[in-house]
């Protein structure tokens, strides 16, 4: 949840909140959303609907994304969340989550360019937005979401993915399946001619800027947009792979919460920059939310300019 109020040409936070509930879990093998992860993102959603009672919120927009689209239950669980909640969330398409990351991602992709790829690696898919630069803006030009995402990748891996030889298999595995964006925009011809970008956004790539800046605690201010060298960011996958389990949950930027999930993350990410060897990643503390503020904020201020204006008071005496 992410509260906000315009603020120049951006937005002031007011407010926000994070829960990890995992609603993807079990997705993959049943087709299905389970009633525990259903659950706990029930629970997850009271917390931010109770927040929002305290606020005079001008206007609300929730939306779910890939696990919604693929559950054969998915209108179903969003029915009860309607039901016990009062939030109407509205699933997207894989076209419009792309452009949400993009509005949220834009200012970070301003300078040298003519070409940027985004990724942002989720619970149960990881999303690919090609993209055109120029003085107008960034303009998109192919998306893809590949059903391949960290607790999808947990569940398939188990433990393995904690050995060398898992880890390298499931990168291999995620590899394979990037090839036909890869054949569609020819994105390492463009990168070899230089003048592309390349963007990430997840936790898994907030958490390799973490650990390749040395914070002791996470710190939003200091990773979200920093430009990782590419072999800084292979050295922060190294590193935390070779922590274990046992290093990864006393890890201050990982934590028990998550020691399950890094790894595949990191899997996604060795993928995308074995297939597409940029020489820097730009890391965004950014996503959905903030680019469904700024769309909201931007469509609020064109009704305003379009509503007619009162008529000026009149002086009296």
């Amino acid at each position: 949840m992410l509260v906000g109020a315009p603020s120049g040409d951006g937005f002031r936070v007011l407010d926000s909140f994070s829960r990890i509930v995992r609603l993807g879990e079990g997705l993959h093998h049943t087709g299905r959303l389970s009633a525990g992860a259903m659950d706990r993102a029930v629970a997850a959603l009271q917390a931010c609907a109770a927040r929002l009672e305290r606020r005079p919120v001008r206007r609300i927009r929730a939306i779910a994304t890939e696990a919604c689209r693929r559950a054969v239950n998915g209108r179903e669980f969003l029915a009860r969340v309607k039901a016990e909640t009062g939030l109407e969330i509205g699933v997207i398409s894989t076209r419009e989550e792309a452009e949400l990351a993009l509005e949220s991602c834009a200012p970070l992709l301003a300078g040298d360019g003519h070409r940027a790829l985004l990724f942002d690696i989720g619970g149960g898919s990881t999303e690919l937005a090609w993209v055109r630069l120029s003085e107008t803006g960034p303009t998109l030009i192919g998306y893809d979401s590949l059903p391949v995402g960290v607790v999808t990748l947990a569940e398939r891996w188990g433990d393995a993915g904690f050995s060398a030889d898992g880890f390298g298999d499931m990168v291999d595995d995620v590899a394979a399946r990037l090839a036909a964006f890869e054949s569609i925009h020819c994105i390492g011809h463009e990168i070899r001619n230089g003048g592309v970008r390349l963007l990430g956004t997840s936790g898994t790539v907030t958490t390799l800027a973490g650990v390749a800046l040395g914070l002791q605690r996470y710190r939003r201010p200091l990773v979200d947009g920093v430009a990782l060298r590419a072999a800084e960011a292979a050295d922060a996958v190294a590193r935390l792979h070779a922590m274990g389990r046992d290093g990864l949950m006393q890890h201050p930027c990982v934590g028990p919460e998550r020691v399950d999930f890094v790894l595949p993350g990191c899997a996604v990410f060795a993928a995308i920059t074995r297939l597409w060897p940029a020489p820097e990643i730009v890391v965004a503390d950014r996503g959905l939310r903030e680019g469904m503020l700024l769309r909201m904020i931007r469509a609020d201020r064109a009704r305003h300019a379009r509503a007619p204006r009162a008529p000026e008071p009149r002086a009296g005496a």
